[in-house]
């Protein structure tokens, strides 16, 4: 008795089909998802923005810790407290001169 084989190119053809789907998939996810190599770009384009504004914020504070320093009672900056008075005040030295 001979058995006659049934051709398994349907079996197949869906199995490389089922496989090559799951690969695409898993490419377009790894690329184009949540988790992919688009997302990272973007994330660290946005982390280099946030930095820079870290950078700027931290400067002002140094900036403005500076002042209060100078402006404190240990420490007195006549210059500084020259300028704060006049742009308080609104006045100025017989000397100089305002251009508006």
């Amino acid at each position: 008795m001979s058995t006659t084989r049934t051709s398994p190119g349907l079996t197949s053809l869906l199995i490389c089909a089922v496989l090559f789907t799951m690969g695409a998939y898993f490419t377009f996810a790894a690329v184009q998802g949540d988790y992919g190599i688009f997302r990272r770009v973007q994330v660290d384009a946005e982390v280099d923005t946030l930095r820079q504004e870290l950078d700027a914020l931290e400067a002002e504070v140094a900036e403005m810790r500076n002042k209060t320093r100078r402006l404190s009672d240990g420490y007195l900056d006549l210059d500084l407290l020259d300028m704060q008075a006049r742009e308080v005040l609104g006045m100025m030295r017989a000397d100089e001169i305002i251009i508006r």
